[in-house]
C-alpha cells in the first residue's frame, strides 16, 4: 500500500452542476420535452420513470428508467468513477442517477424481475446507504 491510498475508500463521485438543464427540470416543464432538450439527463428520465410507475406502467417505466440509469452511468465513469465507492444523494447532480436506479429496481419488480430488482436496491444503498429511504425502497 502506498502513502497516497485512501484507507477509508474511494472519495465520493459528484457529478458536474448543470444548471440550465436543471433550470429546466425545476421549471415544471413537461418531463419529455427536458429529453428533448437534454437527452442526456438523467433526472428527466428518473421523471419520466417516476410518472409512468405512478401511471402503473411498469414496462415503459423500465424503458426510461434503464435510460437514465445508463446515462448516469457513463457520466459517472468520466467524472473517475470506477464501479464502485459513494455517489451522494444529496448532491443534486447524482440525483438523476440515483433516482432512475431506484425507478430501475420498482419497475423491475412490476415485470417480475426479482434479481433486477434486488441488483438494482442494493446498488442504490452502496452508492448511499440515505438514499433507498429517501426514495421510497
Amino acid at each position: 500500500m502506498s502513502l497516497n491510498e485512501n484507507l477509508l475508500g474511494p472519495e465520493p463521485t459528484l457529478l458536474p452542476e448543470r444548471p440550465e438543464a436543471q433550470a429546466a427540470v425545476d421549471s415544471g416543464i413537461a418531463p419529455v420535452e427536458v429529453v428533448r432538450a437534454y437527452p442526456d439527463l438523467s433526472e428527466a428520465w428518473a421523471l419520466l420513470a417516476e410518472t409512468a410507475l405512478d401511471g402503473d406502467d411498469p414496462v415503459a417505466a423500465y424503458a426510461y428508467a434503464r435510460t437514465g440509469y445508463h446515462r448516469g452511468l457513463d457520466q459517472l465513469r468520466r467524472a473517475g468513477w470506477k464501479g464502485f465507492g459513494p455517489v451522494p444523494f444529496a448532491h443534486r447532480p447524482n440525483q438523476g442517477f440515483l433516482r432512475s436506479l431506484a425507478a430501475l429496481s420498482r419497475a423491475a419488480g412490476g415485470i417480475g424481475e426479482v434479481a433486477e430488482q434486488d441488483r438494482c436496491a442494493k446498488f442504490l444503498a452502496d452508492s448511499d446507504p440515505a438514499a433507498p429511504a429517501q426514495l421510497g425502497l
